[in-house]
């Protein structure tokens, strides 16, 4: 068995889980971690603890080979939303923001503004709630100094182009929310100057297992407001208030979970054997078959058909009056996805088989065979 064959085989669910996007169900060798780290912590010996301890330099080092950087721009975070925090109370200016984002970005864009008056959310509301190059190119002024987005639209799977979105904002700060695509999505990291995430869904670390990145421009123009105790250089600062670290490591509050991190290390060591680009391929395949059942019942797609502009998301738009209808049928065929504004947003990983998607075409059939024309 080749590693591509056992990261396949270690999508070890019951069928029918279409829900990636919202939660992964922890990986086999993440579960067998936890087990593992918690009888060395158990026995309270200095040196199962530290031995679970280097996990957290472990996972920032993965992180580095999976973002193709230097692990020392790596912050382990709780979530997503603390790193993302972490960069928009630092900035001065105007931030550039989508109003259909997800709340880490919207809900700490005006929470910062409003609490500091440094930083001036400029929102933007593109069309079909697609974060372009050419719909921020329209809307850039003056003052804006970055732009924040998400990697993969939570909403539409929509996913967004980092190296055009470079091009267009030039030397302003491009922040991004990647926890809807790191770890299966091979992007150009190196177009951004921030990029925050978690592997609590399609990496299937758990929670906790957050972390930020960045880089040079980002260190040099964003304050470490938020900075605590473990963002300063050398030990425990006893008796004294240092300033913060020089360097990405002024953005940590405390010390890490090392359990949380020995999940993320474990996960983080699966995909990078197999490759993250043979990932992407297979996912962006997997959501052009949820398409393809999709469009045989007629069932409205919002998601890109591009296979470059998606990646594990596909948002279906039922007319109003079917959305509950055909939420009901997925569930009755024992479908799990996510409903929310109107839209059923399916989610597959690599790992998705034949039987999960016989299912989704079976409740697509029996909705589209009661519904009324």
């Amino acid at each position: 068995m080749n590693d591509w064959e056992e990261y396949l085989g270690s999508f070890d669910g019951e069928p029918g889980y279409l829900d990636w996007a919202s939660f992964g169900p922890l990986s086999p060798n993440v579960r067998a971690e936890v087990h593992a780290d918690a009888e060395l912590l158990g026995a309270g010996r200095r040196s199962g603890i530290d031995l679970v301890g280097e996990h957290v330099r472990e996972a920032r080092e993965l992180l580095a080979r999976a973002l193709r950087t230097d692990a020392e721009q790596v912050v382990l975070q709780p979530s997503t939303t603390y790193g993302l925090m972490q960069a928009v109370y630092g900035l001065a200016g105007g931030l550039m923001v989508a109003r259909g984002e997800f709340p880490s970005l919207t809900v700490s864009a005006a929470r910062a503004s409003d609490a500091l008056g440094s930083m001036r959310v400029q929102w933007l509301e593109p069309e079909g709630g697609f974060v372009t190059p050419d719909a921020v190119r329209d809307a850039l002024t003056d003052e804006t100094r970055a732009l924040a987005v998400s990697l993969v639209d939570f909403r539409t799977g929509y996913r967004a182009d980092l190296s055009a979105l470079r091009e267009v904002i030039g030397d302003r700060l491009l922040i991004v929310d990647a926890i809807q695509g790191f770890g299966v999505i091979d992007a150009d990291w190196a177009a951004a100057d921030v990029v925050c995430g978690n592997g609590y869904k399609w990496l299937r670390a758990g929670r906790g297992t957050g972390f930020s990145w960045f880089g040079e421009r980002a260190i040099e123009r964003i304050t470490p407001v938020l900075s605590g105790f473990a963002g300063v250089e050398g030990d425990l600062p006893l008796d004294a208030v240092p300033p913060p670290a020089p360097s990405a490591q002024a953005f940590r509050v405390a010390g890490e979970d090392p359990l949380a991190f020995a999940r993320l290390a474990s996960s983080l060591r699966d995909i990078l054997d197999v490759g993250i680009p043979s990932i992407e391929s297979e996912l962006v395949a997997r959501s052009g078959d949820v398409m393809f059942f999709a469009d045989r019942y007629d069932i409205p797609v919002v998601t890109p058909r591009e296979p470059e502009r998606r990646a594990g998301i596909v948002a279906l738009a039922p007319a109003p009056q079917d959305a509950a209808p055909l939420a009901a049928s997925l569930a009755n065929h024992g479908i799990t996805v996510t409903v929310r504004s109107g839209l059923v947003r399916v989610a597959p990983h690599v790992g998705t088989g034949a039987d999960t998607l016989r299912l989704f075409g079976d409740a697509l059939a029996a909705f589209s065979s009661a519904r009324v024309w």
